[in-house]
């Protein structure tokens, strides 16, 4: 009988303070849980754009594959060793375009596509972490779609449902995530004006921790950026549904774990939203970029408690069904098996 040799994965990755470095811990910790030897070696932020300041770290001596992100330099990936790449986010997306400053259009354009394709065609395996983002990685690249695994989180003893029945007055809103146009938080005080002093938005900040509250109006209040998973699943808990208006996401990781903790939400119906949120069961997902719509889906979950109620615990059965991390680290498992010998 033939047996694959268990994996044993390296993980070189850059320290970003994103959602990718959240993907690498988690995929870490689920695949030492399960006896599978692994270890994250953490480089700093500038090894994306000056990897030649960097020295190069040595695999450790007992992995047997390399796991990547898609936008790490090819000088820290072994050449003897088999290679899996993660696409989080498709940069090259044509709908990206108009989100994009100049300088970083042709940073993406001539330095970023220039690391991917290196890894790509490098990589035994591409993995994308939702449907569009395959889509659009296969049209970028030119090559077959890669594998879809989404991104799964600890349901179990960190991103948990509060057991709550009523609703908070103000009915109380939140966003998570980093600001940018990309993301929509342009959108946020448009909408939390439109919707007046019956409802609060609760915010953090972004990755700089600038304090934004000058931009939008009194019935919005940021909270201290929280830096740890279990204090993320406290913040979801505190509140009644999140805002997430953003016009394009990868896959949506502040969407997940908000389910995950018994929040319905309100987003935006475009890119891999649809794969996340199920339309009228978890969330309500609105037209890009039209407020009427937001403020209208805020209002008609803070008027009928029995249907925020039921979307609520729908929300969390949607995440235990396609989103629990034992779902994408069986996904990996899977994988990695399939490409040693």
């Amino acid at each position: 009988m033939n047996r694959h040799t268990e994996p044993a994965i390296w993980f070189p990755a850059i320290r970003t303070g994103s959602g990718t470095d959240s993907f690498t811990e988690q995929l870490a910790k689920g695949l030492l849980l399960r006896g599978i030897h692994c270890e994250i070696t953490w480089l700093p932020h500038h090894a994306e754009y000056l990897p030649w300041l960097i020295k190069v770290p040595s695999p450790p001596p007992w992995a047997n594959l390399v796991h990547v992100n898609t936008w790490l330099h090819r000088r820290f990936i072994p050449e003897n060793l088999p290679l899996v790449a993660t696409m989080h986010l498709c940069v090259h997306d044509p709908a990206l375009h108009s989100y994009k400053g100049h300088v970083q259009t042709l940073y993406h354009r001539y330095w970023v596509r220039k690391l991917e394709q290196q890894v790509i065609s490098r990589a035994d395996s591409v993995v994308a972490v939702s449907h569009y983002t395959a889509q659009r990685t296969g049209d970028a690249f030119h090559i077959s779609l890669p594998a879809v695994i989404h991104n799964g989180i600890d349901l179990a003893h960190t991103f948990t449902a509060a057991d709550r029945s009523e609703l908070h007055s103000p009915f109380r809103l939140l966003y998570a995530g980093n600001w940018s146009s990309r993301k929509g938080t342009d959108l946020l005080s448009p909408i939390m004006e439109t919707l007046g002093p019956d409802f609060e938005l609760c915010y953090t900040p972004d990755r700089s921790n600038q304090d934004r509250s000058d931009t939008l109006p009194g019935n919005c209040h940021s909270v201290q950026r929280q830096n740890t998973p279990e204090a993320m699943a406290r913040l979801y808990q505190s509140a009644d549904a999140l805002l997430f208006p953003s016009r394009l996401e990868g896959l949506p990781l502040a969407v997940i774990e908000a389910q995950a903790c018994g929040l319905p939400v309100i987003a935006s119906h475009c890119s891999s939203m649809p794969e996340a949120v199920v339309d009228g069961e978890t969330g309500l997902l609105c037209r890009r970029d039209d407020i009427d719509e937001f403020v209208a889906a805020a209002r008609l979950l803070a008027s009928d408690p029995a249907l925020w109620l039921r979307m609520s615990r729908v929300a969390r059965a949607h995440a235990e069904r396609h989103f629990a991390i034992e779902r994408m680290i069986d996904a990996y498992l899977e994988l990695y098996r399939g490409i040693l010998p």
